[in-house]
C-alpha cells in the first residue's frame, strides 16, 4: 500500500494504492473531497467527481431536491482538513456545517478491494440529526470516446431473492428502463431520480441482495460491492448529466425508518461496505471473492470442510425420533458423512413446536432414551453431532416469553412485535444475550455438540422504538449485538462450526457470512428447480460456505440422483435423503459423490467462481458453474430440458490445449465434448435424458498428467 501527495495552487490530491489498484482522491478550498481517477492494473480512467461524504441532515436536505442518498447539502459543505496511514488504511478528515466526518478506507491481503466506513462527528453546539449516511460515495470512471453519455457502454449486474428462488440475478444495460434519457441538461439541473435498491428488515437479502457489479466491457472495467450488514442497506446509482455515481449505504430514513440525533461532541459510524475491482464482471466477482477469504474470521473449519448430513431437507421435515434417526446415522456413517445434524423437532413434545421454541430443552416423547443416547450413536459412528437452533426467537406460547423482561424482546410503543407466532429477542438486553449464552453452552457442555445449524424464519420488520431514537436506530443497534454475540461466542468455543441459515438464504450477507462456516443456500425441494440457486451463490458468498442440498432419494433412477450429487458439489457438501431406504447400489452412488467431494475442497476453497454458460436463469435449460482452481478448472453443468448441446465459453483457456474429464458420475454415459482452442470455448453434446448433470474437470496440457 503506498500512498502519493500532489497539489497545485487551486487543487490538491493524493493516491493511495492496494493490490494493482489505485484510487485518487481530490480536493480543493471550494470543494469537498471526492475521487477523482481509479486505476486497475493499467487501465486508468477520471472518475465523475461526487462528495466521498455525503450526511444528510433534517436541517440540511438536498441541493436541488430529491430522495438521493448523494447531492446533499452538508456534503458539499466539507472540507479536508487532513489524512493518515493507520495499519495499513487510509483515513481522510473533513470539516465543515459543524460536521468532522472521517473516511477509513482498508484492504484485506492482497485483494484488489477496499473496505470503507465513515464516521461523523456533531461538532457544534446544537444537535445534528442524521437521514442517512453513506459509508461512501463513488463517482463511475469516465468512458472517454463513448460520446456525452455518461451510462454509455455500463452494465449493471444485480439479485433478486425469494423463500425458494433465492440470488436470481440478471444483467441489463443501465442506459433504458432505469435511466431514460431526460434531456435534463436543457434544465440545467441534474436529474431528481436514481436507481435504489434496499433492505428495510433482518433478512437483509430476502427480497434484493446487497451485492452487484458495473462493468464497462468498452473500456476493460468492474466495479462489484456488498454492504456488509445483517440488517436495513441501500445501494444506489445515480446519473447525472455529466456523470453517474455509486452509494453504499446501511439503514436510512425513507428507507427503514432510521434516524440518529447526535448531540454535540456524539458520533456514528456507517456499515462496512466493500468495492472490489477488476477488468470484467468475472475479474471483479475474483476480487470480492478474494476479499472474503481474506476477511473472514480465521477458523479451522474454513479449511477442513467436511461433509454435513442433515435430515430435514425431503427427510424427516422437522420430525426427527429416535426410531427415525438411528437408521439414517448408520447410513450416513456408511456413506462418509463426517457430521450428522439433527434438524428442527428434537426439543418439542407436543407435535406442535413452532409456537413454543425458546427454551431449547430435548424432548423426552421423541426420544424415549433421551436425547444423549442419539449424540453418542452420531459419535460412536465417527461423525461430530450437530443440532438445529432458531436462537433469536421466541415462540408466543413459550415460557422463556414469560420468564424474560419485557425489554428483552423488539417491541413498538411498549408492545412485543410478534411475526408468525414468535417474539423476537433483542440482543442489546444483558437478559436475552445471558438467556442464549446459558442455551448454547449448555447443550456444548452436556452432548458435546460440535456443529449448529442457526436458523431465522421471522423478520420484525423495521425495528423497535425501547431505547432507541428511531425504530430503525434501535434495530442497526441489535444487529450490531448479535453480530457481538456471534464474535463472543465463537472466542468461548473456537472449533464450534456454525451454519448461516435464515428460511434458506434470507440472510446471507457477509457480515454474518465473514463469522460463520457455511451457508444454505436455499430450503427448495424440487431439485429440478436448485442448479440456478446453487450456481449463483458464489456470487453473494465463498464457494467453499456455499451449502446447497444435495438430497438423492429412493426412487430417484440414477440420473435424477446424480442430477442431485452434482448440486451440491462445487461448494460445502451438503447431503440429506432418506439413505436407509436405498439399495445397496444407490447408495453407493451417494458414497462415490461424498468421495469425490473430499478430494475437491481443496480446489473449491482455493478457486474462483466463474459462469460459462452466463448467468443463470431460472428457467435456463443448460446452467453452468466453474471455478478456476490452479492447475485446473471444476465444471458443474445440469441439463434440465430439451437442449441437448451447449457452449460453454472459458476465455481464460484461449489458445490452449486442455483435456476433459468426467468427475462424477463415472458410472453414466459421458458427455460428448469439443474444444475450440482459438476462441476458448467447449461444447458439450448428450443423447442422454433431458434431466441430468455432470461435474468435469479441464486441464490445461501444460498441467496435464
Amino acid at each position: 500500500m503506498t500512498l502519493l501527495h500532489t497539489a497545485t495552487d487551486t487543487a490538491a490530491a493524493l493516491e493511495w494504492s492496494a493490490g494493482t489498484v489505485a484510487l485518487t482522491f481530490g480536493w480543493a478550498a471550494d470543494r469537498p473531497v471526492a475521487l477523482e481517477r481509479i486505476r486497475v492494473g493499467s487501465t486508468e480512467s477520471a472518475a465523475y467527481r461526487i462528495p466521498l461524504v455525503e450526511p444528510l441532515l433534517v436541517d440540511g436536505g438536498h441541493a436541488p431536491a430529491s430522495a438521493r442518498l448523494g447531492h446533499t447539502s452538508t456534503g458539499l459543505e466539507l472540507r479536508y482538513s487532513g489524512s493518515r496511514i493507520m495499519d495499513g488504511a487510509l483515513e481522510v478528515e473533513q470539516r465543515g456545517a459543524g460536521m468532522v466526518a472521517r473516511t477509513l478506507i482498508e484492504a484485506a491481503g492482497v485483494a484488489d478491494a477496499v473496505r470503507v466506513t465513515t464516521t461523523v462527528r456533531n461538532d457544534s453546539s446544537r444537535i445534528a440529526v442524521l437521514r442517512s449516511l453513506p459509508s461512501i460515495v463513488i463517482g463511475l470512471p469516465l468512458t472517454a470516446g463513448l460520446g456525452d453519455d455518461p451510462l454509455a457502454g455500463w452494465t449493471l449486474a444485480s439479485g433478486r431473492s425469494d423463500w425458494l428462488g433465492e440470488g436470481r440475478w440478471s444483467t441489463r444495460e443501465l442506459r433504458g428502463t432505469d435511466f431514460p434519457d431526460l434531456a435534463e441538461d436543457r434544465t440545467g439541473h441534474d436529474p431528481r431520480g436514481g436507481l435504489s435498491v434496499s433492505s428495510d428488515g433482518t433478512w437483509s437479502t430476502g427480497r434484493d441482495l446487497p451485492t452487484g457489479i458495473l462493468a464497462n466491457a468498452t473500456h476493460g472495467i468492474a466495479l462489484a460491492w456488498q454492504i456488509e450488514h445483517n440488517g436495513a442497506w441501500r445501494w444506489e446509482i445515480g446519473a447525472d448529466t455529466a456523470g453517474a455515481y455509486l452509494a453504499l449505504s446501511g439503514p436510512t430514513d425513507a428507507d427503514s425508518a432510521w434516524t440518529q440525533p447526535l448531540a454535540p461532541g456524539e458520533a456514528f459510524t456507517t456499515v462496512p461496505a466493500t468495492l472490489a475491482f477488476g477488468a470484467d464482471f468475472t475479474g471483479a466477482a475474483a476480487a470480492l471473492t478474494a476479499h472474503r477469504r481474506a476477511a473472514r474470521r480465521p477458523h479451522p473449519d474454513n479449511a477442513a470442510m467436511p461433509v454435513v448430513f442433515n435430515d430435514y431437507m425431503n427427510t424427516l421435515d422437522g420430525d426427527p425420533t429416535t426410531a427415525k434417526l438411528l437408521p439414517l446415522i448408520d447410513a450416513a456413517a456408511e456413506v462418509g458423512a463426517e457430521v450428522f445434524c439433527i434438524d428442527a423437532g428434537w426439543y418439542d413434545d407436543s407435535g406442535h413446536w413452532w409456537d413454543s421454541v425458546g427454551e431449547w430443552m430435548p424432548s423426552t416423547t421423541r426420544f424415549p432414551g433421551g436425547l444423549g443416547e442419539v449424540i453418542d450413536a452420531i459419535r460412536t459412528r465417527g461423525m461430530v453431532p450437530g443440532l438445529w437452533l432458531e436462537p433469536e426467537v421466541v415462540g408466543v406460547r413459550s415460557a422463556v416469553a414469560d420468564a424474560l423482561p419485557a425489554e428483552a424482546f423488539l417491541q413498538r410503543h411498549g408492545v412485543r412485535i410478534i411475526e408468525h407466532d414468535r417474539y423476537h429477542l433483542d440482543l442489546r438486553h444483558p437478559a436475552a444475550v445471558a438467556h442464549l449464552d446459558r442455551v448454547v453452552d449448555r447443550l456444548v457442555a452436556e452432548f458435546s455438540i460440535g456443529f449448529f445449524k442457526f436458523d431465522y424464519n421471522i423478520d420484525p420488520g423495521s425495528g423497535t422504538d425501547v431505547a432507541a431514537p428511531s425504530v430503525g436506530a434501535g434495530l442497526l443497534a441489535h444487529n450490531r449485538a448479535h453480530l457481538a454475540w456471534l464474535d463472543r461466542l465463537l472466542d468461548r468455543h473456537p472449533s464450534l462450526v456454525i451454519e448461516n441459515c435464515g428460511s434458506g438464504a434470507m440472510r446471507m450477507d457477509f457480515a454474518m457470512m465473514s463469522r460463520l462456516a457455511m451457508q444454505s443456500t436455499s430450503d427448495q425441494q424440487d431439485f429440478r428447480k436448485y442448479p440456478p440457486i446453487a450456481a449463483s451463490a458464489p456470487l453473494s458468498m465463498l464457494p467453499e460456505q456455499a451449502a446447497s442440498w444435495a438430497y438423492p432419494q429412493p426412487d430417484m433412477d440414477a440420473e435424477e440422483a446424480s442430477f442431485c450429487l452434482v448440486t451440491g458439489l462445487l461448494g460445502r457438501y451438503y447431503v440429506s435423503g432418506h439413505l436407509n431406504r436405498m439399495t445397496g447400489e444407490q447408495r453407493d452412488r451417494v458414497a462415490t459423490a461424498i468421495a469425490v467431494a473430499k478430494t475437491l475442497r481443496d480446489d473449491i476453497r482455493t478457486g474462483t467462481p466463474h459462469w460459462p454458460a452466463g448467468l443463470p436463469q431460472w428457467d435456463d435449460e443448460w446452467v453452468a458453474l466453474g471455478l478456476s482452481a490452479p492447475t485446473s478448472d471444476l465444471l458443474a453443468l445440469w441439463r434440465r430440458g430439451a437442449a441437448d448441446a451447449v457452449e460453454l465459453r472459458l476465455p481464460h483457456l484461449t489458445g490452449k490445449d486442455v483435456t476433459v474429464e468426467t468427475v462424477f458420475p463415472l458410472d453414466l454415459p459421458e458427455w460428448r465434448t469439443d474444444w475450440d482452442a482459438e476462441t476458448g470455448t467447449l461444447r458439450v453434446r448428450t443423447d442422454g435424458p433431458g434431466t441430468a448433470a455432470r461435474a468435469l474437470r479441464i486441464t490445461p496440457a501444460s498441467h496435464s498428467a
